[in-house]
């Protein structure tokens, strides 16, 4: 197994395919780590806004110290366009377009006629279980998930998830290599719907569903709980981590007699469904959990940007090794 500090980026090609929202982030983030990168709209919808959104991830990536070269020196790495046959060289593809199994089966097709056998194809599912994906593809060993967080190139999250027919040692190359994008990554050997943190974060969701549908608490309560509890600790650590330093007991006592009264439903609040048939999509338009105006909107947007830069800053001082690394500068100061 080739060890991370062994690979080396720069001769490296690696594409995107998808160019939305995330797949612009993700492109930054390889950019970020030297790779030459393809990126590929499948839509020329796509194409409008690419360039734009990639640009002001370097720009704002360079003003926090995040890069240390002109977004030019990065840019001149990528190359955007809608030709597949692009696709030729690169050794890893990620795959980034909508949640439909018709149209992410349309795109492997084209990246497989073009793409060598033994070069990695990977999606950034985080609905569909790779186990169903891989299937839609020539060669399904080769196939992974990588489930990144938004925004790809600021956040330390990633999800390498294998398939029933995945090769794990090529999961593990994925997760080596994820190392070189500045990631703390998982490695999920047994695939599951949602993967680890999409479970996790949906229990959550449906459980304060379920307090404002049944008029325990607000919007505005739920929210403001999050940003004061878990969004308190989380960041430094895990929820098994958190029990451990707060009393294992206690909650070994709570779970006993709360576990029987959480939501188990199975099917889409009415709240957030009520919402999308109205149209909404949050602050893309203006209409959601919350009403925006257009200025509300695009100061969310950027606060949400600022705060990504000043939690990695933050978090970062504090990384999953952090007590490995003061047990050790302890021992060498003996």
């Amino acid at each position: 197994m080739m060890s991370k500090s062994s690979i080396d980026t720069a001769n490296l090609p690696v594409a995107v395919v998808g160019l939305g929202l995330m797949g612009c982030s993700i492109a930054t983030c390889l950019l970020m780590a030297g790779h030459p990168v393809v990126a590929i709209a499948p839509i020329s919808d796509d194409l409008q806004h690419a360039e734009k959104r990639i640009k002001n991830h370097l720009q704002h990536s360079l003003e926090q110290g995040l890069i240390t070269e002109q977004p030019e020196h990065y840019f001149s790495r990528l190359t955007i366009s809608m030709d597949y046959a692009l696709l030729k060289p690169c050794r890893l593809v990620i795959e980034c377009t909508l949640e439909n199994e018709t149209i992410k089966k349309s795109v492997y097709e084209k990246i497989e006629s073009v793409i060598a056998k033994d070069a990695l194809l990977v999606s950034n599912t985080s609905a569909i279980p790779i186990s169903i994906l891989q299937k839609l593809t020539l060669h399904p060993d080769r196939f992974f998930g990588l489930h990144w967080a938004e925004p790809s190139h600021t956040t330390r999250f990633l999800e390498v998830i294998c398939g029933e027919l995945s090769n794990i040692a090529k999961g593990e190359y994925l997760y080596e290599l994820s190392h070189k994008w500045r990631k703390e990554p998982t490695l999920v050997r047994k695939d599951i719907r949602g993967f680890i943190t999409n479970r996790l974060m949906y229990a959550m969701y449906r459980e304060a569903f379920y307090l404002v549908e049944n008029g325990y608490a607000t919007i505005e309560d739920i929210d403001r709980a999050c940003r004061n509890n878990p969004g308190y600790w989380m960041t430094l650590v895990g929820v098994f981590r958190w029990m451990d330093l707060t009393g294992v007991p206690a909650y070994h006592n709570v779970m006993k007699d709360l576990f029987p009264t959480l939501s188990n439903s199975t099917t889409v609040p009415a709240l957030i469904d009520d919402i999308v048939k109205k149209g909404g999509r949050g602050v893309a338009n203006g209409k959601g959990f919350y009403n925006y105006t257009p200025e509300e909107a695009k100061l969310w947007e950027e606060t949400f940007t600022e705060f990504s830069f000043d939690i990695r800053e933050l978090a970062l001082k504090y990384p999953v090794d952090v007590v490995d690394k003061k047990l050790s500068h302890d021992s060498n100061e003996q």
